[in-house]
């Protein structure tokens, strides 16, 4: 496998290129390094979202949207589908790095985690990378200055100009879809919390409605986490039968609170850690065992969907 981070960046530079069409917008620090505001103090879109998307998935990811419904009403969908799950999705897209600084709050994803590669995904993947250029999506509602870009290149181990940070708010139209695109990751995810080895999963595919923006990003939270284990649905070909750990998948949150994540999380004051790691994870979920059995776990509810996104 080739660097993530030099395809991520050329996707950067696709995002630089057509800037003003996905009405996003880059700035570049007194470092040298480079903010792409997707979506804090611009509209971004769906199209940007898309593009975001395939930034934290390092091109790893096909990325499309289409029309669903939730509850009978029209929604908009974001799929996705990688055959690279352990590289695109635990060692790249999901949101490991906290940016917890006096001025600023954010938590990075994308390909700059694995150029540091201390979480335990990359050990069981073996996968660390070498670059020169280094791509962190940061989710804030504030744009990173030149602190924040000091400390992604001092862990990457690149230069402070060599740093790509696209940056977005959840409560944006592109952190929804961006969120929205998170169903595999989160289903792969949880197979690896189980003991599941992500070598193992072949290829997944995913799909979840896009959470209405409201530009709150407690509103934001809770409704892209309902999006997902609500709706969120994902199928996974895998090389090794384990019952047990597939069950693991599918969020439990309906069984075991039965009502929408804002009141979840307003229950628990907030503090997306005090709950239980198997609330978080797609709705539905069907595996597929090379040369063995078929398993389907869950189901969309469409009750608590409705309710989150006020229809």
């Amino acid at each position: 496998m080739e660097s993530i981070n030099r395809m991520a960046v050329e996707l950067v530079d696709e995002a630089l290129d057509f800037a003003d069409e996905l009405n996003v917008a880059p700035y570049e620090l007194d470092s040298g390094a480079t903010v792409l505001d997707f979506g804090v103090d611009v509209d971004g879109g769906v199209e940007a979202g898309v593009l975001l998307a395939e930034i934290q998935t390092a091109g790893l990811s096909t990325i499309t949207t289409r029309m669903g419904r939730v509850d009978g009403a029209p929604v908009p969908h974001v799929e996705l589908s990688t055959d690279h799950p352990g590289i695109a999705l635990l060692c790249s897209q999901k949101a490991g790095w906290e940016l917890d600084f006096d001025v600023f709050d954010g938590l990075g994803s994308g390909p700059a985690r694995a150029l540091v590669g201390r979480e335990s995904e990359f050990e069981a993947v073996g996968y660390y990378d070498e670059f020169d250029l280094t791509v962190l999506a940061v989710e804030s509602i504030e744009l990173p200055d030149d602190q924040i870009a000091a400390h992604v290149a001092d862990l990457a181990g690149v230069e402070e100009s060599g740093v790509f940070l696209p940056t977005f708010a959840l409560g944006s139209i592109a952190g929804s879809v961006a969120a929205g695109a998170r169903a595999p990751e989160m289903a792969v995810w949880q197979l690896f919390e189980a003991g599941y080895d992500p070598d193992d999963v072949l290829s997944v595919s995913g799909s979840a409605p896009v959470a209405p923006v409201g530009y709150d990003e407690s509103e934001a939270m809770a409704r892209t986490n309902d999006a997902l284990a609500y709706g969120g649905e994902v199928h996974l070909t895998v090389a090794e039968d384990d019952a047990d750990a597939f069950e693991s998948i599918t969020a439990a949150a309906g069984e075991e609170f039965g009502r929408p994540f804002a009141d979840i999380f307003e229950a628990h004051d907030w503090d997306f850690e005090a709950l239980p790691a198997s609330v978080f994870g797609p709705a539905a979920a069907t595996v597929d065992v090379a040369d063995g059995p078929t398993y389907r776990f869950g189901g969309r509810n469409e009750a608590l969907l409705a309710e989150s996104f006020g229809f």
